[in-house]
């Protein structure tokens, strides 16, 4: 039986890792069959993504969406419901975010983050956990950051938006252990993504990558559904890297 799977943010960075992990976990386990639902703002990167998954063996289907729109966040999620019927997993990963100075942050930055790490995060998971609490079944994974209990100096927006995060996933468990759905939040500390911009290569070789990230994710989901792995935090071995 298909495993469906729906991956945001999937274009990029540790969403594309995730899928790519997925699709590779079911070519070595034949009791996993996933059927990837990719997603992200850039029809491009998903064709990419895609053709990769497809690959290692897995069938893919590809939305091109921006979780900040509202108008995309009911297309995709409309999209998984009507033509597949149900979910058994969502990966909420498409995240953002600006790094500067307090004083320097807009109402422009301030909109750009909490639309896509609050508003979409939070009316996606919305729409979709019906379908696992009718079924009684079904894993919903949180990319947060430890910048959800953690602050960093010119990540204030960010923060903000990853401990509101934070909140949505503690409110989630109370309903999800009611009907048996798995709730897990992922918080990496600084991994070499896109997000990043231009970094020196004495600073990325202190950064994690994407695939550091992803592998433990799909060990998460594989679990027998009698567990759940809560939480997964992931730092660099030096630590956290500072951002000032």
């Amino acid at each position: 039986m298909q495993n469906i799977i729906l991956v945001t943010g999937a274009g990029k960075g540790i969403g594309r890792a995730i899928a790519l992990a997925f699709a590779q976990a079911g070519r070595h386990n034949p009791d996993f069959d996933p059927l990837l639902i990719l997603s992200s703002r850039t029809p491009a990167d998903l064709e990419s993504i895609s053709l990769e998954c497809r690959a290692e063996g897995a069938v893919t289907d590809t939305v091109a969406a921006d979780i900040a729109s509202m108008t995309d966040v009911k297309r995709l999620s409309d999209n998984v419901l009507k033509r597949y019927g149900t979910i058994d997993c969502l990966v909420n990963n498409a995240g953002v975010g600006r790094f500067k100075p307090l004083a320097e942050m807009t109402e422009d930055d301030y909109n750009h983050t909490m639309d896509t790490n609050l508003k979409g995060t939070f009316f996606l998971t919305q729409a979709l956990f019906p379908a696992m609490e009718r079924k009684r079944s079904g894993h919903i994974f949180f990319i947060t950051s430890v910048a959800a209990e953690k602050a960093f100096k010119h990540s204030s927006l960010y923060c903000m938006s990853k401990f509101g995060q934070k909140g949505l996933v503690e409110t989630m468990r109370l309903y999800a252990r009611e009907c048996n759905v798995r709730i897990t939040e992922v918080l990496p500390g600084a991994v070499h993504t896109p997000m990043w911009g231009e970094v020196s290569e004495n600073f990325q070789s202190l950064m994690m990558t994407p695939e550091d990230i992803a592998a433990p994710v799909v060990q998460a989901y594989l679990q027998p559904s009698r567990t759940t792995v809560e939480q997964i935090v992931l730092r660099p071995t030096g630590g956290d890297l500072q951002d000032s």
